[in-house]
Parts: structure tokens; sequence; C-alpha cells
């Protein structure tokens, strides 16, 4: 229970009036010092902590489950029980795309717990004999395969490094013992492609394909220099050197190794980087369009930007709990294969429930006909794809130039 406490004869130590409460009538300075002793830190903390968790307890089932239901609430007035619209969207975003990256990492190429595959040519090079480099090659391909067991059914583009990570091997095994003078063995020497006949590929024309990779090495070797007459000269600085690090990235892509790894994972982390930042441009551009398609409903611009962060909001809850789900379903397959088709059930289930969510919540916020309501669900949502594909093609590009 509160307790009750006096302040008479208390004055703000900012402005000098009487205190009447907790905080000033005048400037609104509270009447508590931030010198504290830390246990009371420590006290304040957990009370905000719990507060916090009690509206989300508040805020995110009806978010997931009752379509409009937060943003109706907001419009009257019963705000204090639920998350700020922009504070929910912000953290969704955030988590949302944080377990996405980790997510996309370690899709790129799953292996088995236990399971270290060398792809650096370390092993080989500490061979100091045929037999030596032949021996380390079959104890790799054997923990290559064994990590290949203990996945179980993977993705196209998980079995794709795990196909280029077996050629990688046997590549360096190849380079290893030729270095040692001895001839490589029948079963060293890297797989074909099988995404290319051997007929076709022989039929290429070698000097014609010299000549383009000719072109586009001096094309990304060429250093960039761009000068825009109406543009500051540190931005024209700053636009060569992106230009500059796209390149690198194009370059480090088309070079085999260690080295493509690692543009890719650059890539990939400054890509969802920018992810956070593209977004919060695509909800005031979607609060937009809202008002475009409501003009007649004579609702202000910031009624039409809550339902945005809103909706957004929902999405990001919704693909945080796919992509958990899915991830989820991935670590039980090995190990309880029955568990993992409720969970795919599941995944579909959310897939599907998100155009319905969002046309409800439509209909239920602007208060117009199936008919209506429908026609302008499609055309909002048509408009926003493009708007989205065109965001996304930006943050990959910007990924990129990193």
């Amino acid at each position: 229970m509160k307790q009750l406490t006096s302040y008479e004869g208390l004055h703000c130590a900012n402005c000098g009036a009487s205190m009447q409460g907790e905080f000033c009538h005048e400037c609104g300075q509270s009447t508590h010092s931030v010198l504290k002793p830390m246990h009371h830190m420590v006290e304040e903390t957990v009370e905000t902590v719990l507060h916090i968790d009690g509206r989300i307890v508040h805020t995110l089932p009806p978010l997931l489950l009752k379509p409009g239901f937060l943003t109706l609430e907001y419009f009257s007035g019963r705000r204090v029980r639920y998350i700020a619209p922009f504070r929910l969207m912000f953290v969704l975003c955030l988590l949302a795309f944080f377990v996405c990256h980790l997510r996309v990492e370690d899709s790129h190429i799953e292996l088995g717990p236990n399971t270290q595959v060398n792809t650096t040519g370390n092993a080989f090079d500490a061979a100091t004999t045929p037999a030596a480099v032949n021996l380390a090659l079959q104890q790799q391909l054997a923990d290559l395969q064994r990590a290949r067991a203990a996945m179980g059914p993977v993705s196209n583009l998980a079995a794709s490094n795990l196909a280029a990570a077996e050629n990688a091997l046997r590549q360096q095994a190849a380079q290893r013992l030729q270095a040692l003078g001895a001839a490589p063995a029948s079963g060293i020497s890297p797989k074909p492609s099988t995404d290319m006949p051997a007929a076709t590929a022989a039929a290429k024309d070698d000097h014609t394909q010299d000549i383009h990779t000719k072109i586009s090495d001096d094309w990304l070797t060429r250093s960039s220099r761009i000068e825009i007459a109406w543009l500051p000269e540190f931005v024209n600085h700053r636009l060569s050197g992106s230009a500059d690090h796209f390149k690198a990235n194009i370059r480090a892509l088309k070079s085999p190794g260690a080295s493509r790894q690692e543009a890719y994972a650059r890539m990939l982390s400054n890509f969802f980087g920018v992810l956070p930042q593209t977004m919060f441009v695509m909800i005031p551009l979607f609060a937009l369009l809202l008002k475009l398609f409501y003009v007649f409903r004579r609702r202000l611009y910031m009624e039409h930007l809550i339902v945005a962060l809103h909706s957004h909001a929902y999405l990001f809850l919704s693909l945080l709990l796919g992509v958990s789900l899915g991830a989820l379903s991935n670590w039980l397959a090995p190990h309880a294969a029955w568990a993992t088709h409720p969970l795919h059930w599941l995944e579909w289930g959310l897939a599907l429930w998100i155009p319905v969510y969002l046309l409800i919540m439509q209909k239920r916020i602007y208060h117009q006909g199936w008919p209506m309501t429908l026609l302008k669900f499609w055309c909002i949502g048509w408009c926003y794809f493009w708007l989205l594909l065109f965001a996304l093609t930006v943050a990959a590009a910007l990924g990129m130039a990193r």
C-alpha cells in the first residue's frame, strides 16, 4: 500500500514553487533525487520491469488474436494497460529481424553440434606425405557425411553449401598432393557440377568467356569516382566509397574459398542492419496509403499512423513466431520427428491468419461494407507490396555497399 506523504513546506529545487505532490505543478520536476543507494536503484528497476511485463501480458495476446482491438482501445483513450504503439512496433521489429538473422546464418550451412569440418586447408598443409593427405581427406569427408546425416531433411541452400564444402576439400587435397609432387588419386578430384552437362560446358567458347571475364574484372577493379555537382564534396566521397565497397563485395562473392563466405556473412549482416531503418520509412508510407484510400472518412493522419504501427507490430510478431517455430521444428526433427508435424501446421495456420487478420482489422477500424473493404484491402496491399519490394532492394544494395 502506498504511504501518504505530506509535502507541506517543500519547494521545487528547480523553480522554487511550493510542492503539492511528488511532481512540481509548475515545471514538472520530481521531488525524488537521482542520488540514491544502489539497493533503491535495484528496487525501482525491478518495479519498472514488472510493470512492463504486466503491460506485455495485456498487449501481446490481443495483438495476435483480436484484429483491431488495440487500435480501437487506443482511440477510445484506454491506453495505460497497453504498450505504446511505437514502442511495441520497435521492440518486435528488432526481435524479429534479430531472430531472422540468426536463422538465416544457421541455414547457410547447418552442421551437427559435435561436427567440425575444416575447409581452410590447414589439415592438408600439415600433411607431409601423400598418404597423410589421403587420410586427412577421408577424415574430413567422413565428418561431412556425419553432418549431412545429422541434419536430416535440408533446404536446397544447405545442400548446395555441403556440396561446395566437399568439392573445396577435394580441391585443397589435390593442390597439396601436387605441391608434394604426387599425382592426385581418382577420388580426390572435385566432382563435376550436375547443374550443367559436361558436353554443354565443353562446348562453350573459351575465348569469349575470357573476354567477358576480363571486362567484368576491369569494371570491378577500377576505382569509383562519383562527382555530382549539386551535392557536397563529403557526400560524393561517401558515395564513391560505397561504390568501391559494392565492387569489393562482388569480387569476394566471385572468388572461391573463405573470402566468399566472409563476404556473404558481411552482406547478410549489413542487410539485416538496415532493415529496421527501412521499415521505419515504410510505416509512414503505409499510413499515407491509408490516408489516401480513406480520405473521405475524415480521419487524421495520426490515426492512420497508429493503425500502421499496430499492423506492422502484428506482422513482426507473426514473423518472430513463424521463424521460432521453424527453428524449433528443425531442432526437434532428429530427436522427435512426430513433433514436427504439429509445428508445421501451426506455421501454416499462422501464415494463413495474416491476411485474414489484416482484413478484419481494416473492416473493424474503418467501418465500411465488405465489398468496399475487400477492394481497398487489395489495392492497398498491391501498392504496399511494390513499395516493400523496392525498399528491400534498396536495403540489399545498401548491405552490399558497406
